[in-house]
C-alpha cells in the first residue's frame, strides 16, 4: 500500500537531509529531483517553481558563492556551473533562476568587500538564503544592458531610483534585486552603477506580463521599480568594470551551463526512446536514429567549450587587466554564442530522433518543453547584438601563432 507523506513531513525530512549533507553535488541532486517532479506543471501553468526554489533554500544552494569569511562556502565558478547544469536537466526555469541568482551574488561578493552594507548583505544571503533577482533592461533599450535611462539620485547620503524595468527576472518572487542605473541625473547613459535593494526599501508595480513560448516559469514580468535607501547600497566600483570582470563571465558561464543541462535532459529522453524502440523491434532502429549521434556530438562540444572557458576564467578571475582584455572578452562572448546555438542544435536533433514522440507535449519521450525553453538561449542577450559588439575587438586581436595556447 502506498503511504502519502504530507508536505510538512516531507519538508522536515528534507531539512534533516540538508543539515546532514555537506556535499554540494548531493544537495543539488536532491533539489533537482524535486524540480523535475514539478517541471511540466511549472511550464504548463507558467508559474514560479516554488517547490524547487524552496528546496534550494532548505539545502543551502543560494549562498554557496558567499566567501567563507562571511559565513558562506566560497564555491567556485565550476561549482555554480555544475549546479546549473544539473538543475537544467530537471527544470529549465529552476536552472535559469538559480543561474541568474548566482550572477547577481557573484557581483556582490566580488565587488562588495570593504562596504559594510554589502558585507552584511553577503551574510544575509547565506543565513537567510535570499533569492536575488535581476534588473538590467529597461524601457526601450531591449537587451542593451550597457545603457541606463533611470538615474540613482543621491542626496544627503541616501539614494532614490525610479526605473521602468521592462523585465525583472522572477521579480515578484525574489527577496532582493540587483539593478543597474545611471550614476547621476547628469551622467551619460553608459556611465552606470550597480545597486542592491531589498524588499524593505523598494516597491514594484507590474507593467507587463510574461506570456512566452518557453522559460515560462521564470516569471520575468515588467515592473516600475521604485527604491530608496542609504547610498551604501550603491556599489563603489563602476558598472563597466563589474560588467566585464564579473557580470559577463558569470552570466555566460552559468546561463550556458543551464542551457547545456536542458540539452542533456533532451538527450536523456532521446536515448530512452531509441532503446525502447530497439528492444521492441528486435534491434531495428527508427528512421530518425541517426540524429541521436548528432545530438550527443553537439552536446559534448558544448560541454567542452564551457569547461575550457571556465578553466580560462578561473586562471585569471583575480586579474582585472586580463579579464578586461580583448582575448578573454572575445572568448567569453564567442562561447555564449556557440553554447546557446549548440544547445538549440542538440535539442532539435533529439526532436528528430524521437519523431512524433518527441514532438508531442505529453509522454515520457517529449522534448517539446526542452525545445521551447532552449530557444530562449540565442536571444538572451541576443547573439547578433553580441556578435556586432565583438566585430571591432576581433579585428584588433592577434591571430594565434601556434596550434596550442
Amino acid at each position: 500500500m502506498n503511504v502519502s507523506v504530507s508536505q510538512d513531513i516531507r519538508a522536515d525530512l528534507e531539512n534533516a537531509k540538508a543539515q546532514s549533507i555537506a556535499n554540494l553535488a548531493e544537495r543539488t541532486a536532491f533539489v533537482a529531483a524535486i524540480a523535475a517532479e514539478h517541471a511540466d506543471r511549472v511550464d504548463a501553468e507558467a508559474r514560479f517553481p516554488a517547490e524547487a526554489i524552496d528546496a534550494a533554500k532548505r539545502f543551502g544552494l543560494l549562498g554557496v558563492l558567499v566567501p567563507e569569511e562571511f559565513g558562506g562556502e566560497g564555491a567556485s565558478i565550476h561549482d555554480a556551473m555544475d549546479m546549473c547544469f544539473a538543475l537544467g536537466r530537471a527544470c529549465s526555469a529552476t536552472a535559469m533562476i538559480v543561474a541568474m541568482h548566482h550572477v547577481k551574488v557573484a557581483c556582490i561578493v566580488r565587488h562588495g568587500r570593504g562596504n559594510a552594507w554589502m558585507e552584511a548583505m553577503m551574510r544575509r544571503i547565506r543565513d537567510e538564503q535570499l533569492l536575488m533577482g535581476s534588473s538590467t533592461t529597461e524601457g526601450r533599450n531591449g537587451g542593451n544592458v550597457r545603457n541606463s535611462a533611470a538615474a540613482a539620485e543621491v542626496v544627503d547620503g541616501r539614494f532614490t531610483l525610479d526605473r521602468d524595468a521592462s523585465v525583472i527576472s522572477y521579480g515578484a518572487q525574489c527577496d532582493g534585486i540587483v539593478t543597474t542605473a545611471r550614476r547621476a541625473t547628469d551622467a551619460q547613459s553608459s556611465d552606470q552603477v550597480l545597486l542592491v535593494v531589498t524588499k524593505d526599501n523598494y516597491t514594484l508595480t507590474p507593467t507587463q506580463g510574461w506570456e512566452t513560448l518557453g522559460m515560462r516559469g521564470t516569471c520575468s514580468m515588467g515592473f516600475q521599480l521604485k527604491a530608496e535607501g542609504p547610498a551604501e547600497q550603491i556599489m563603489e566600483t563602476p558598472y563597466d568594470r563589474i560588467h566585464t570582470q564579473s557580470m559577463v563571465p558569470f552570466a555566460h558561464l552559468c546561463w550556458g551551463s543551464a542551457w547545456t543541462g536542458i540539452a542533456a535532459g533532451a538527450v536523456d529522453r532521446a536515448q530512452k526512446f531509441l532503446r525502447k524502440v530497439a528492444r521492441s523491434s528486435g534491434g531495428t532502429m527508427p528512421p530518425g536514429a541517426r540524429h541521436f549521434g548528432f545530438a550527443k556530438t553537439s552536446l559534448n562540444r558544448a560541454r567542452a567549450l564551457l569547461a575550457t572557458t571556465a578553466d580560462h576564467f578561473a586562471r585569471i578571475e583575480d586579474d582585472a587587466q586580463a579579464l578586461s582584455g580583448l582575448d578573454f572578452q572575445s572568448a567569453i562572448s564567442t562561447m555564449k554564442i556557440e553554447a546557446s546555438d549548440l544547445a538549440v542544435e542538440t535539442v532539435m536533433s533529439c526532436m528528430r530522433a524521437n519523431g512524433l514522440s518527441g514532438y508531442r507535449s505529453d509522454g515520457e519521450f517529449s522534448v517539446a518543453r526542452h525545445l521551447r525553453d532552449v530557444l530562449s538561449a540565442p536571444l538572451m542577450i541576443h547573439n547578433d547584438r553580441i556578435a556586432e559588439s565583438m566585430s571591432t575587438a576581433n579585428l584588433m586581436g592577434a591571430v594565434a601563432p601556434k596550434l596550442r595556447p
